[in-house]
């Protein structure tokens, strides 16, 4: 227990010490007031990032695939609304996969770790067939396989990305939904659930969630953008980098 450098512990006539304890500096209290708020405002984004366009009931709502992790660690739900029907939206997730119809996402970052990525901008029949262990690749050296398909609504990838001979710390399953909405629209959730094998993942999972955000939310958009152009303009190239 430290002393107190007024009166060295004891007062001189020998009783206790009642000085009491010191009050923190106005530096002290303003770097704990700092701290604080960048806390929080970390937590705030952390939270929008993990639920960026779903509403609260999409957030709470049970998805396919969710039966598979039962307790995630860590689960994310995006969404957008898309003005076109299902009919219009379910081919561009039924093509997804690197060397198939791509991720619509940021190409040239996904290509600096040699993935390979084109995203497609027009429907290719041939990559239109899609069943239960199907393997969708992430990069030309792996990905994830078919776990469950709903042809025209649902579509659920499990797996995990190896670090060399180390197998992933983790379960991981990925959902696309498309869901009917008001006036003709649809709504595409998707869905990411992490259950954690390994008491170490976390450390792994969590720095990476805020790029699989960046990536999700441009792969939303870029969907959105094919599935509501006009027929006559399919096929016309897009930026795949804005």
């Amino acid at each position: 227990m430290s002393r107190c450098r007024s009166c060295r512990g004891r007062a001189r006539d020998g009783r206790a010490c009642t000085c009491g304890p010191r009050r923190p500096s106005g530096a002290a209290a303003t770097g704990a007031l700092t701290a604080a708020a960048v806390a929080g405002t970390v937590a705030t984004l952390r939270s929008r990032a993990l639920r960026w366009g779903a509403t609260r009931a999409e957030v709470d709502s049970a998805l396919p695939g969710d039966e598979l992790i039962l307790h995630p660690g860590l689960s994310a739900t995006r969404a957008i609304t898309i003005r076109a029907d299902a009919g219009a939206v379910w081919p561009w997730v039924a093509q997804l996969g690197q060397g198939r119809g791509g991720f619509y996402s940021y190409d040239a970052l996904e290509n600096l770790v040699g993935c390979k990525i084109h995203s497609a901008d027009d429907i290719v029949p041939e990559w239109q067939s899609i069943a239960v262990g199907d393997e969708v690749r992430l990069h030309p050296d792996g990905g994830l396989r078919v776990a469950l398909v709903d042809p025209g609504r649902a579509l659920v990838l499990r797996g995990g990305v190896p670090m060399g001979a180390t197998p992933p710390p983790y379960d991981f399953t990925w959902t696309f939904v498309v869901q009917d909405a008001p006036r003709g629209s649809v709504r595409l959730l998707v869905r990411e659930r992490y259950g954690y094998v390994k008491d170490w993942a976390p450390l792994l999972v969590e720095p990476v969630s805020l790029i699989s955000f960046l990536m999700s939310r441009r792969m939303l958009l870029g969907i959105k953008e094919r599935a509501e152009r006009p027929a006559d303009l399919t096929g016309e190239g897009t930026d795949s980098l804005t």
